[in-house]
């Protein structure tokens, strides 16, 4: 028996909601919005993308034996990694985001340890990192049951102290992190200096180029200066996360992990045999999983190749530069530290009088008054003491060079709009607000004050901010 098609009227009826719903979103498209998306501007690349999804819509990623058409498309996108970043012999997988790579390479490195040096010791395996090491690394410690030794870095610059995390590193570290760049302040870390000294000890290095692996490999050839060594052709680097969801331009969610490491590498997977149904073998977290995000990154990859890349980067490179020389144009304001790619953190400038310094949160929202929506980052006190100041971060992609005009003006007049202004904070009796109201009132139509939420942040101890954060979003996700 045939089943019959769906009924047009309700199909029409379906999308018609979706595009009701999708009406609430910061716009995807057009460089608007200087986070979370990575908009090429190239036409025809997210309908090549979405295409080549379709045509593996049906698939079911949990067995390339079945499916070989999975273990094709992920062997060319590692083959490409392995030119990308330099490692002639990585191995690795593509994953379904950044914290999947960077969970797994944590995992791996947990299993290598308690193999070998953590052996019937019953000690705790340790991550070190520092503290702009991104929260996907605390996130895989919380659930693979790892202590983590965060090092603070120079609140100027943004940068680790070589000979400080060095001092951290021992019999229970199972894995030395390092970023390329940092996503706060877009600065990379001593990776050439520090890898050869962890290698020595035994213990493995993982270079989180989530952000960074997709734009740094071109970033000197598309004219944006030297980039200091950190992939994989840095002795004692063993594995290395790279998204192709951010620079890599391709639909989320898609990112590609490497092991230069072969055991490093086969300590990630899961197998199981024990058990009477069909031999478990998962080289990811997930088990059944979709191919769609494998084909499409696969497609644009393959049609970008590196020209593309570097004419895309290109293009990021003239975008940075303006708005780097606009924000140090601006009385009041300054980019935190010398960073390196596609990123800025911007900061009140300690150096002028108060009433003219510019508050980073504060000119973020007159910045989104304006249409262009920036991203602040609350300030952070360090284990040692020291003062992360808050910032505002900027992810620039290639299409911000077309909308380079009105966001520059939008920061400069927003700058004077705020300039010597102190944003609001939560003061003594002050009560905390109440996650299901803001929900609901977000929800609603209402304006969620953005600004008031990174100050609470600041003023709160973390946990229960973080508390806090989660009952809001809980909330806010809850059916109407």
């Amino acid at each position: 028996m045939t089943l019959p098609p769906l009924d047009p009227h309700t199909t029409a009826a379906v999308l018609q909601r979706l595009a009701a719903y999708r009406q609430h979103d910061a716009p995807t498209h057009g460089g608007q919005v200087l986070s979370y998306v990575y908009d090429s501007g190239l036409a025809g690349l997210d309908e090549l993308a979405s295409a080549a999804a379709r045509e593996l819509q049906a698939v079911n990623g949990l067995d390339p034996t079945t499916f070989p058409s999975v273990a094709m498309l992920e062997g060319d996108l590692v083959a490409f990694g392995r030119r990308m970043l330099h490692g002639p012999d990585a191995v690795g997988s593509v994953t379904s985001g950044g914290t999947e790579s960077c969970l797994l390479a944590v995992k791996a490195a947990r299993d290598h340890w308690r193999a070998g040096r953590g052996r019937g010791t019953g000690t705790t395996p340790r991550i070190v990192l520092p503290s702009s090491a991104h929260a996907a690394f605390h996130k895989a410690a919380h659930y693979l049951d790892l202590d983590v030794e965060v090092v603070p870095v120079d609140p100027r610059t943004g940068m680790p102290d070589p000979a400080e995390i060095t001092g951290h590193l021992d019999e229970a570290t199972a894995l030395l992190v390092l970023s390329a760049p940092s996503y706060p302040h877009g600065v990379v870390d001593p990776v050439a200096e520090l890898a050869p000294v962890a290698h020595d000890r035994g213990i493995p290095v993982h270079v989180d180029a989530c952000i960074g692996g997709w734009v740094l490999p071109w970033w000197e050839a598309a004219g944006g200066g030297p980039v200091p060594a950190w992939d994989l052709s840095v002795p004692g680097v063993t594995s290395i996360s790279a998204d192709l969801h951010k620079y890599g331009f391709a639909p989320k969610g898609a990112s590609l992990l490497l092991f230069s490491d072969r055991e490093l590498d086969l300590a990630r997977y899961f197998a199981l045999t024990d058990w009477p149904g069909y031999p478990v073998v998962n080289a990811t977290v997930l088990g059944s999983r979709s191919a769609m995000s494998l084909a499409a990154a696969w497609a644009v990859t393959t049609a970008l190749g590196e020209r593309g890349y570097v004419a895309l980067t290109a293009r990021t490179v003239q975008a940075t530069r303006a708005l780097r020389e606009e924000v140090e144009g601006i009385r009041g304001l300054r980019v935190l530290g010398d960073p390196v790619g596609p990123l800025l953190a911007t900061v009140a400038d300690p150096e002028v009088p108060d009433p003219e310094r510019v508050d980073p949160h504060l000119w973020a929202a007159a910045v989104a008054r304006r249409g262009f929506v920036l991203q602040g980052q609350p300030g952070l006190e360090q284990v040692d003491g020291s003062h992360l100041p808050r910032s505002t971060h900027l992810t620039v992609t290639p299409v911000t060079a077309g909308a380079l005009e009105p966001l520059r003006r939008a920061m400069v007049e927003a700058a004077d709009e705020v300039r010597g202004r102190v944003p609001a904070g939560p003061g003594e009796g002050d009560v905390v607000p109440n996650p299901q109201q803001l929900a609901r009132a977000a929800r609603s139509g209402g304006e969620l004050d953005l600004t008031a939420v990174l100050a609470l942040i600041e003023v709160l101890p973390r946990e229960q901010s973080a508390r806090l954060l989660t009952e809001f979003l809980a909330a806010f996700t809850e059916p109407r």
